[in-house]
């Protein structure tokens, strides 16, 4: 008996199968995080050096930010399901080389499978879940555990990092995938409709694929190494001249080419346009403020790695509890336009009061209002931000839209975190050069990166204000003959 569409899955089932694409995605965004911990350990035991371990990062990165347009149009072209079970798999058997990698180049090698699969993964995750849940409320709901899942993974990362390379070895950070792989593997074949089919055979654009691709992996080698070798460096400056070059390459392929990997059409769409904009400026803010804050809590006020943890339990907390149910009710009660605004803007003041941070700042005055604001307006805006970016496109071409926001999220995170703690580190340098006490000058540069991304969220917040499309329904747009 033919299985029903994925519209008319029965409601049960449709929650059991978001558990578990929550939990592939899970996996993926914990990779992102919880191997910076076990990185002086990987170090030691493979005998990398300060240069060259710095690929245990990039050689994901590269794999990651350059396939998840690709990975996004393959799934509408060759079925969401079986591209998230490709993914999951090619996460899972690299994890399990990562594991016993026992020399350098096979450990590098593995990340960037580990980083293609990654990225298959979050290209068609979102699709699947918003061709599963048609209904505005449910969808807002399913919504919401996605972006927590999102949201809070990077800091849980950095607690199950340091408590598996400090109680058992660097090894089984990877090697815990393995279970968690071939369970989702398994469940999403039970759980998961297959889905319609195409009926022509599928084309791929292979001209547009290969140059956006090779454009972005370029654009993100430039960002993660800008700051080693120099932004103004003849190489950097090359690498990202180069990448601009491929991009009107790629746009001019899209263009004349009859099936395109993208239509560009599908940026004439407001809210689709004004959701990867705002993602951009707020991945800036929130990727330099987790990386920076941590920086200031454990170089200016002395934490511990495990003090750190704990000092962001706050924010994740408000962010589960908003995620969890409270912005699915905002948004059913005032539509996507105003709580991606206002949450932004909560945000922004959160980054606003860490750019007031004494050197002898308190937890209580200093950190945790901050932390507090940030957890709320996250929470707030996470889910609006995610259902702008999709709520106009048809479900043929959800998986391209879902690779397209998250493609705006990662180069927005790379690109704040490179910009934003370059302009801190010549802001301390700066003030060392003209006598200022050390930890002065560290925190004055601190305070820097936090006001400009402050500045970032604010402006992400007035962009949605003005420009997201108002409705009293707004979700049920993505799916003809619903709502």
């Amino acid at each position: 008996m033919a299985q029903p569409p994925d519209d008319r899955v029965a409601p049960q089932r449709r929650w059991l199968a978001l558990m578990v694409l929550c939990l592939g995605v899970l996996m993926i965004v914990l990779d992102t995080t919880i191997v910076n911990v076990a990185l002086p350990s990987i170090r030691q035991d493979l005998g990398f050096s300060e240069t060259s371990l710095v690929w245990v990062v990039n050689a994901y990165m590269l794999t990651f930010g350059g396939f998840l347009l690709l990975g996004g149009r393959l799934g509408d072209l060759f079925g969401h399901r079986r591209l998230f079970l490709l993914g999951i798999a090619l996460f899972t058997l690299a994890s399990l080389a990562c594991g016993v990698a026992g020399s350098q180049a096979m450990l590098i090698a593995a990340r960037a499978v580990q980083g293609l699969g990654g990225a298959v993964v979050s290209a068609v995750s979102l699709s699947l879940i918003m061709n599963l849940f048609t209904e505005p409320g449910d969808r807002a709901r399913a919504m919401g555990v996605y972006g927590f899942v999102c949201a809070g993974g990077g800091s849980i990362g950095v607690l199950v990092g340091g408590l598996l390379t400090g109680s058992l070895s660097w090894h089984w950070i990877f090697l815990v995938n393995l279970p968690i792989g071939v369970a989702v593997c398994a469940l999403c074949l039970a759980l998961l409709p297959p889905g319609t089919r195409q009926k022509k055979a599928p084309r791929l654009d292979m001209a547009g694929a290969a140059s956006i691709t090779a454009s972005l992996m370029l654009a993100v080698y430039a960002v993660v190494n800008g700051n080693e070798i120099g932004w103004t460096s003849a190489q950097t400056l090359g690498m990202l001249g180069a990448a601009v070059a491929l991009l009107l390459v790629f746009f001019a392929i899209e263009l004349r080419v009859h099936a395109p990997l993208v239509p560009l059409g599908l940026f004439r769409r407001r809210n689709v346009a004004t959701a990867n904009v705002v993602g951009v400026l707020w991945a800036a803010a929130m990727f330099a403020w987790f990386f920076i804050s941590a920086l200031y809590l454990q170089l200016v006020l002395g934490y511990s790695p495990l003090q750190v943890g704990l000092a962001f339990l706050p924010a994740n907390l408000l962010m589960a509890a908003f995620s969890l149910g409270l912005s699915a009710r905002l948004v059913m009660r005032f539509g996507i336009r105003w709580p991606l605004a206002i949450g932004l803007l909560i945000a922004a003041a959160g980054l606003a009061w860490f750019a007031r941070v004494p050197i002898d700042g308190r937890f209580a005055t200093d950190v945790l209002p901050g932390m507090l604001l940030l957890g709320l307006g996250a929470g707030v805006a996470f889910n609006p931000v995610l259902l702008a970016a999709m709520s106009d496109v048809d479900p043929v071409d959800s998986g391209l839209a879902s690779g397209v926001v998250n493609t705006a999220f990662m180069m927005g995170g790379a690109l704040g975190l490179a910009v934003l703690a370059s302009l801190a580190a010549a802001r301390t340098d700066g003030l060392l050069a003209a006598g200022m006490a050390p930890p002065l000058a560290l925190n004055a540069g601190y305070r820097l990166a936090f006001a400009l991304g402050a500045l970032s969220a604010a402006a992400a917040g007035m962009l949605g204000a003005v420009f997201v499309r108002a409705s009293g329904m707004p979700l049920s747009d993505a799916v003809p003959g619903h709502g």
